[in-house]
């Protein structure tokens, strides 16, 4: 394996099994995938970042592997042994567009590490109801982004009722210590 670390597949992994979800699904195993979009990291170190112990961790990092979102990235010799370092398997996931879980588990992720907003920091979140044809769906679906500043009229003559929750948020994601690798 060597000294160097490789870097992540660029593209996102699409969920689709349940050991995926299952996976993802841990409060600590949702984190420690937090933690790890940051860079590859060492049992020590998340261990340290995660405030829990090495044995605890050890398991989790198993559990995250063997789901195939995680990957051991390199190794490095400490003192007579050596050390792992492990990577998710890509930048990002992607929900499998037949995964019938999927705006339930998103909502519960962005649930359980959302922190409230300190005073004078931004944090605000908006349940706002439109009226859209199907049509209308799909085009407001592909400008998400631009939408989110655009106001639009609730009327229900123009079709069914569709829900947006957009919300900006501290994240509760531990920061990794400084990597002493060198």
């Amino acid at each position: 394996m060597g000294d160097e670390l490789t870097e992540p597949e660029p593209d996102h992994l699409v969920l689709h099994s349940a050991a995926q979800f299952k996976a993802l699904g841990h409060p600590v195993r949702h984190r420690m995938v937090n933690v790890l979009r940051q860079r590859p990291a060492t049992l020590s170190q998340l261990t340290s970042a995660l405030g829990s112990t090495k044995g605890t961790i050890g398991y989790h990092v198993r559990v995250l592997r063997e789901a195939g979102l995680v990957r051991l990235a390199g190794t490095r010799q400490v003192r007579g042994g050596t050390e792992q370092y492990f990577a998710l398997v890509s930048r990002g996931f992607k929900l499998d567009d037949d995964a019938d879980a999927g705006t339930e588990f998103l909502l519960n992720a962005a649930l359980a590490e959302m922190l409230p907003a300190r005073p004078g920091e931004p944090g605000h979140t908006v349940l706002r109801h439109l009226w859209l044809a199907p049509d209308e769906a799909r085009a407001m679906a592909a400008r998400l982004q631009e939408y989110v500043t655009e106001p639009l009229p609730a009327d229900s003559s123009r079709g069914e009722a569709y829900g947006l929750l957009l919300s900006l948020y501290r994240a509760d994601i531990p920061a990794l210590p400084p990597d002493d690798a060198g």
